[in-house]
């Protein structure tokens, strides 16, 4: 058997075909620059996939290749609201056969409410607009459609405790939040399972894991700080983190241990979200 591909994102084929169609108009990355008016580095990440020009480079672009708007067009459906370092991994989701989600101290965004991501969202944003957060939810919600398909992706999450706990958004945005997961779980959509806070540790303390398998193509890894991402496609690099969500998931309860638990913190939310009833007596 060959060895698999590594899938490419919109991003990637957008960066070969800009490489090919300089190639073919006989412009080296540095020619190409001197036109487009940037540095020839900048040329580089273009056809790399791992930056997009400007609209305004875009057609600086098709003016020195000859392209008629070509790159300025495609540029347009390339536009995206998603973080810089994870718009590929957006692009690349949709045409995962398997995926696998691991959520330590926030609910995945491809599981997440409307109410839950808004709260997300207001939470780390020091400045914003109505129309801002409803362009970020819808965006998110979109993503999650891909699990109503009715074959693909196989799905996985593991949810840390902590994070079922977390009060974003208040009790009631809580509750709605983990009914949901429990909903899609026992509806066969979802695979999930919980690492309960007496687990103690585990392989995956350090942060989030999103892993991705493809039909025809290598399987992804992906891992997310602070405003920053990065997405692994090096064999040996995914292989260690497939091991360690393996290994995680050998710590967590059974899928309907899970499913009772989620549940039951839901009911706790729910309490807390009752007339008359205080957040210092609920139920923890």
């Amino acid at each position: 058997m060959g060895t698999k591909r590594t899938p490419r994102s919109p991003r990637q084929k957008y960066g070969e075909e800009l490489r090919l169609r300089r190639i073919a108009a006989g412009l080296t990355q540095e020619a190409l620059s001197e036109q487009v008016v940037c540095s020839p580095t900048l040329i580089s990440h273009w056809e790399a996939g791992r930056r997009l020009p400007k609209p305004d480079d875009a057609q600086r672009i098709d003016r020195a290749l000859g392209t008629d708007g070509f790159f300025v067009r495609w540029l347009e459906d390339l536009d995206t609201v998603f973080a810089r370092y994870f718009a590929t991994v957006a692009d690349l989701e949709s045409e995962a056969t398997e995926i696998r989600l691991y959520g330590a101290a926030l609910i995945p965004g491809l599981l997440q409410t409307s109410a839950y991501s808004r709260a997300v969202f207001r939470a780390y944003r020091p400045n914003y607009t109505a129309e801002e957060l409803d362009e970020f939810v819808v965006s998110r919600g979109r993503r999650g459609l891909m699990l109503d398909r009715p074959h693909v992706p196989t799905a996985w999450v593991l949810l840390d405790e902590a994070a079922l706990r977390r009060r974003i958004g208040g009790p009631a945005v809580m509750a709605e939040q983990l009914h949901k997961i429990a909903d899609m779980t026992e509806a066969g959509r979802l695979r999930m399972h919980v690492l309960p806070l007496a687990a103690g540790a585990h392989a995956l303390l350090e942060g989030m894991i999103y892993l991705l398998t493809f039909a025809d193509g290598a399987p992804l890894a992906y891992t997310e700080g602070l405003h920053t991402g990065n997405l692994m496609d090096d064999p040996a690099l995914v292989t260690a983190c497939h091991t360690s969500y393996i290994l995680a998931l050998s710590n967590a309860a059974s899928l309907d241990e899970s499913v009772a638990m989620v549940r039951a913190i839901a009911k706790e939310h729910e309490s807390c979200s009752t007339p008359g009833t205080s957040s210092s007596t609920a139920p923890r």
